[in-house]
């Protein structure tokens, strides 16, 4: 029942192993990193491979770092909808009455989450062989690498499923495993980096890592099938009973207060009165009701778990070494690519999941109105949650005097992560305008972000590694305008790595200027959009 007669898991891997979405996303993932070794693979005509193949060897690293960095991007996507899927389905309910054991239906969803990330994971191996002539590894290395690499999908699949077990939306869950993971995929970048010793490296990714991730992947493993043998109360189509009463009295650490300064400039309390004329009833909706209609369990783990990895963040880069301050902006960024486009990217589709967007498109609410109602809402809270971390920034002028002289720069900051939070609610919200499920909505959103936030990054980097003599090198600083890693990354500060060159102060300030020009003609460009499409697609114009 476990793992051959297991229907939950031959349905999944039915479904997942033949959709279309599965050949194309296997021919991508090749693709990308067949591309990666094409661009990077020496460009001598000659090699000495008795020298240890020092360029073979960063070549494989660097391989390998790509897909540790993808399969933590991707396992969430995979494994954090199991459990809430079912929820949306409206067939939980029914599995839990099924004669199966909940160990059985938690390995399943395991197991086929993670088939397709495997696949992807050991369908790579023929592209790294090719690496092998150049010398400085051996097959065994890059055996011992991927064992590592698979104990780490493992464990991120773990986790994904264990929150997906304790959410009702797959969005919810989403969020709570990429602010999990993505943690420990930085950590474990870091503790390979800091290695030099590849015998060391070898042993580590044999036998510490698999270790730690077992142990972590049986604990997950244990209490998530504990969560089915003993489920909440669950009403009508498998929902379960949301008593927002018990669940603050059976909060840890944090109560949202709705009536209390400062949560209620993000979670307002419910209305109980009438609507005073002229107000936007979508606005007065989204951000009184439809927000927070799940609970606060999301917000509250968001909260937590963001200010927990702030604090040392914070002290480190934003007091001890001011130089660093642009790695916590980035920290700021991330958090909101993360939580942003929860609160914006179902805003259109739960109107067409529940089948009232017709409703409403016949109402006298015009399209601008029903838009920006639910732009602002959504906007509202990421951007309030995303100030919870911003707010050091600006004790750091007051209690730090080398920010004293570099108020531009600190403005500058302050600017890009406003920004950053206009950009990703109207990218979710343009994705839930096309889109026409909440799900495909948000996964289409992080994608988007990341090919403007994240591949810019990535191609600077790239470029500098392998191709630093290059004069077209010296060109992409400025083409990474899109991202605000980069952004914040070149704001000239007197006590930064840029200098006091005037040449380079000036490049710095223009691709600053260059990025905030992007981003506020990319925000009016999709609104325009989403207008356009309201007017003619789905709404007659009288």
């Amino acid at each position: 029942m476990y793992i051959r007669d297991n229907p939950v898991m031959q349905r999944e891997l039915l479904v997942n192993l033949r959709t279309p979405r599965a050949f194309v996303l296997l021919f991508l993932y090749q693709g990308l990193l067949a591309l990666l070794v094409f661009f990077a693979w020496p460009k001598v005509t000659r090699m000495d491979v008795s020298g240890g193949g020092g360029a073979a060897e960063g070549l494989v690293n660097l391989f390998f770092l790509g897909q540790y960095v993808l399969t933590a991007l991707m396992a969430p996507s995979f494994a954090a909808g199991a459990i809430t899927g079912e929820k949306e389905r409206k067939t939980y309910e029914m599995l839990l009455a099924s004669p199966l054991r909940p160990s059985a239906i938690v390995l399943g969803k395991m197991v086929a989450s993670l088939t397709h990330l495997g696949v992807l994971v050991f369908a790579s191996l023929p592209i790294i062989m090719l690496c092998l002539p150049l010398g400085g590894k051996s097959f065994y290395d890059v055996l011992g690498l991927y064992v590592g690499l698979m104990a780490s999908v493992i464990t991120f699949g773990a986790i994904g499923v264990a929150c997906s077990s304790y959410f009702k939306r797959t969005s919810a869950s989403l969020v709570v495993s990429y602010l999990l993971i993505l943690p420990l995929a930085l950590c474990g970048i870091l503790f390979w980096n800091s290695i030099s010793d590849g015998l060391l490296r070898l042993l580590l990714a044999v036998f510490l890592v698999p270790g730690v991730s077992m142990a972590i992947t049986l604990v997950l493993f244990f209490n998530t099938s504990s969560r089915l043998l003993h489920p909440p109360d669950v009403g009508s189509e498998g929902k379960e009973v949301v008593d927002l009463d018990q669940e603050a009295q059976q909060a840890v650490g944090l109560v949202i207060q709705r009536d209390q300064f400062p949560d209620k400039l993000f979670a307002p309390a419910k209305r109980e009165t009438l609507l005073p004329d002229g107000a936007n009833p979508v606005y007065d909706k989204e951000i009184r009701s439809e927000i927070f209609s799940q609970g606060t369990l999301m917000l509250r783990l968001v909260i937590q778990v963001s200010m927990l990895l702030a604090i040392p963040l914070m002290a480190a880069c934003l007091y001890i070494w001011p130089e660093h301050a642009p790695w916590y902006i980035g920290y700021v960024v991330i958090f909101n690519m993360l939580c942003g486009p929860v609160f914006s990217a179902g805003s259109v589709t739960s109107e067409r999941e529940r089948e009232t967007l017709d409703l409403l498109l016949t109402t006298t609410i015009t399209p601008w109105r029903i838009l920006w109602g639910k732009l602002i809402a959504g906007l509202r809270v990421s951007s309030v949650l995303t100030m919870f971390l911003l707010w050091p920034v600006l004790l750091a002028c007051v209690m730090v005097n080398q920010y004293w002289s570099n108020l531009p720069g600190v403005i500058a900051y302050v600017s890009i992560v406003l920004i950053t939070c206009l950009t990703t609610a109207m990218v979710a919200l343009f994705c839930s305008v096309v889109f026409r499920r909440t799900s495909v909505s948000l996964m289409a959103t992080y994608l988007l972000i990341m090919l403007l936030f994240g591949v810019p990054l990535a191609v600077i980097f790239f470029a500098q590694q392998f191709f630093s003599g290059y004069e077209m090198t010296d060109h992409l600083v400025s083409a990474g305008f899109t991202s605000p890693f980069w952004a914040a990354y070149m704001i000239p500060m007197e006590f930064d790595h840029l200098g006091n060159d005037v040449a380079t102060i000036e490049k710095s300030w223009t691709v600053f200027g260059c990025y905030v020009a992007f981003s506020l003609g990319l925000n009016g460009l999709l609104l325009g959009v989403m207008i356009w499409l309201f007017n003619t697609r789905w709404r007659v114009s009288g």
